[in-house]
C-alpha cells in the first residue's frame, strides 16, 4: 500500500510539474494565435474567388458547346427544348455567379461591416453553384450525342436514303 501511496504522490507532483509547464506555454498558444490572426482573410477569399471563377469558366465554355450542338441539329434532336432550356438556364446563372463573385471579391473581410455581406452572397453563391450543378447532371442524363461531329449523323441519313431511293428507281 505504501508503495501505491507513494506512486499516486509522485504522480501527483508530476501533474503539478505539467501544468506549471502548461502554464508557461501560454506565452507560446499565444503567439500561435496571434500568428494565425495575421493570416489575411482577404487573400484566402481572393484565391478562393479567382479559382472558382476559373472552374465557372470551364463550365460555361462546355455549356455553350453543348448549346451549340443542340442548335446545329435544331428540333430532330430528341430532347431539344429541354436541352436548349437547362442550357440556357445554366449559362445565365453562370453569369450571374460571376457578376456576385466580383461583388463579393470587392468586399474587405477585415471590416466588421463588411462580413453579413459577405457571408449571405457567399451562401447565395454555394446555392446558385448547386443548382448549376443539378441542371448540368440533368442535361449529361439526356445526353448529347454525336457531339463531335453532330451533323455527320444527318449528313449519312440523307446519303442512306438518296441510295436507296437511287436503288428502288434503276431496279424498276
Amino acid at each position: 500500500m505504501d508503495e501505491n501511496k507513494s506512486k499516486s504522490e509522485a504522480d501527483l507532483s508530476t501533474k503539478e510539474a505539467n501544468i506549471d509547464d502548461v502554464s508557461n506555454n501560454q506565452d507560446a498558444t499565444t503567439e500561435i494565435c496571434e500568428a494565425v490572426k495575421g493570416l489575411d482573410a482577404n487573400r484566402y477569399a481572393t484565391k478562393k474567388t479567382v479559382a472558382q471563377g476559373m472552374l465557372d469558366i470551364a463550365l460555361l465554355t462546355s455549356n455553350a458547346s453543348q448549346l451549340k450542338y443542340v442548335l446545329q441539329v435544331g428540333p430532330k434532336h430528341e430532347f431539344y427544348m429541354l436541352l436548349v432550356v437547362l442550357i440556357s438556364i445554366s449559362i445565365v446563372l453562370q453569369l450571374l455567379v460571376g457578376l456576385l463573385f466580383v461583388v463579393i471579391g470587392g468586399l474587405d473581410l477585415n471590416d466588421d461591416s463588411d462580413q453579413p455581406s459577405a457571408i449571405v452572397l457567399n451562401d447565395v453563391i454555394v446555392i446558385f453553384i448547386f443548382v448549376i450543378s443539378v441542371t448540368n447532371i440533368v442535361i449529361s442524363a439526356f445526353g448529347i450525342e454525336y457531339s463531335n461531329n453532330p451533323l455527320i449523323l444527318e449528313r449519312l441519313k440523307y446519303i442512306n436514303n438518296e441510295y436507296i431511293r437511287k436503288g428502288n428507281v434503276t431496279s424498276s
